[in-house]
């Protein structure tokens, strides 16, 4: 699958499926962002996979746009800030918005999702 394809498809819905799980995320430096654990969207097994398969569906009519594998990498978040604010500009309605990123050092791990 052709990389403009993914990522117009990141960046214009907030939703996304791995495997069967629906999460939100961010469209970063050309690969997807999500959190999961600490509080945030729980997503079992993401962070021992190798490999995950990811489906975006489409704004308009929320039919499938594209699927396709993606390396999985957890990011060290003091090391690249500027994913996690990314990843942070996405996160809709979280009650501790001002402290988020520090909340998801402690207790949340970011994974980089990168189109195979």
């Amino acid at each position: 699958m052709s990389l403009p394809v993914i990522e117009e498809g990141a960046k214009k819905s907030g939703v996304l499926w791995i495997g069967r799980r629906l999460a939100w995320h961010a469209w970063h430096d050309g690969a997807i962002y999500v959190v999961t654990g600490g509080g945030e969207q729980d997503l079992p097994g993401l962070t021992d996979a190798g490999e995950v398969d990811v489906t975006l569906r489409s704004k308009d009519n929320g039919a499938e746009l594209v699927r396709f594998a993606a390396s999985v990498e957890i990011v060290d978040q003091a090391a690249e800030p500027d994913a996690v604010a990314a990843l942070a500009k996405e996160r809709l309605n979280a009650p501790d918005a001002a402290g988020l990123a520090a909340r998801w050092a402690a207790h949340s791990t970011v994974v980089r999702l990168t189109p195979r």
